[in-house]
């Protein structure tokens, strides 16, 4: 396969997705397959700041029909291999690992992609290891690697969630924190285990938010973990702010925002306000390969596939439709056999084998079922 650069399909990025895919593809008999990892496989899951922890459960029900919720594959559980039900990034990495040796995937660490171009053979990909040609094109780059460093004016004064190591170690005893999704939940709580201050400032009030799809609102683990941080009473929650500039004075960093109800206020911290701001997401080094709507969001085929660019499928964290939304590992495993399915039919393959996953409750291909569960 490496003597003449050709592959079946290419995959690219060696995390949760990536990895999940590709013992997919080889349940289902496909041989030519490759996938490339700039890095190490789980790297995104090891450069986790110490102490943060899934916020899915991992629980060893899979014998019973329901997979673990962290689990990439019908027939493995992080809960039995880590003997824990909240993992951390590195132990996750340690369970990937596990499934691309366990299972002899073919996986290439180490391998660079610096580009992606289409052409009358399939796809020529340009990387660290040489040219590979490719019929079909997997992305699975994930996006906790794709901080959004930007998202206001002054942002480079304050510090991402993702490049603390340690929160522990940070310098400063009153912090603000500008987000108040699952991230900037966690830096609170570890801040004021920690003995410091912490100020959550966001646009919306997400800590309201009463939704059943843990995508939307904070997740019962988030939840509990933030009656523990506002019990210190070091903890002050506050909605409908709208950051507009980070400003360095004097020694001090100033938040300036603006509220529809307060008007303009300051906020004056010694310490780097921390950015839980999201990701930009790795598709914007594929943007061109794929469609967009109004608000930004990609828009797949019925299979995952571009709209615009044919045998180009997308996995992972940033699937959407319409108002599903598939971040959490749980919901993305479920696509993977509808991608895995277009690829064999084009290939001529025996499908049969797919019809596992969804005995095992991860084949999701109708999605009118996803609808809003009442509160009871």
């Amino acid at each position: 396969m490496e003597k003449e650069r050709v592959l079946d399909v290419a995959i690219i990025g060696a995390g949760a997705a990536g990895v999940g895919m590709s013992y997919t593809l080889q349940q289902l008999g496909i041989e030519r397959y490759l996938t490339f990892e700039r890095d190490q496989i789980g790297s995104s899951f090891q450069k986790w700041t110490k102490g943060m922890r899934f916020i899915t459960p991992s629980f060893t029900s899979n014998n019973f029909g329901s997979p673990d919720l962290n689990a990439i594959t019908y027939n493995t559980s992080p809960a039995f291999t880590l003997k824990e039900e909240h993992p951390t990034g590195e132990q996750y990495a340690q369970y990937l690992r596990g499934v691309a040796k366990g299972y002899d995937l073919h996986i290439q660490e180490g391998i660079e992609v610096s580009s992606i171009q289409k052409s009358s053979k399939g796809f020529v990909l340009q990387t660290s290891m040489g040219e590979i040609i490719s019929r079909f094109v997997i992305w699975a780059a994930g996006e906790f690697q794709y901080p959004n460093l930007t998202p206001f004016a002054g942002a480079e004064h304050g510090i991402h969630n993702t490049q603390v190591d340690d929160w522990r170690t940070l310098d400063g005893d009153d912090f603000v924190i500008i987000g108040g999704y699952e991230s900037g939940i966690d830096a609170a709580f570890h801040l004021t285990k920690f003995g410091k201050r912490a100020r959550i400032l966001d646009f919306n009030k997400t800590w309201e938010e009463k939704d059943s799809d843990p995508s939307i609102s904070l997740s019962t683990y988030t939840l509990e973990r933030l009656k523990k941080a506002q019990a210190t009473e070091r903890l002050e929650l506050i909605g409908e702010t709208k950051v507009e500039k980070i400003i360095q004075d004097d020694g001090y960093f100033i938040v300036q925002t603006s509220s529809k109800s307060k008007g303009p206020i300051e906020y004056k911290t010694s310490a780097p306000p921390i950015l839980a701001t999201g990701f930009d997401g790795s598709l914007k080094l594929v943007r061109d390969f794929f469609e967009f709507d109004e608000n930004g969001y990609i828009v797949l085929s019925e299979t995952d596939e571009s709209t615009v660019t044919p045998n180009l499928f997308l996995i992972g964290s940033q699937v959407r439709h319409d108002k599903v939304i598939f971040c959490f590992i749980y919901k993305f495993r479920q696509r993977f056999p509808i991608v895995a399915k277009a690829i064999g039919e084009r290939m001529n393959l025996d499908l049969s084998i797919l019809e596992e996953y969804r005995k095992r409750g991860m084949y999701l291909d109708d999605l009118s079922c996803c609808r809003e569960q009442c509160e009871c």
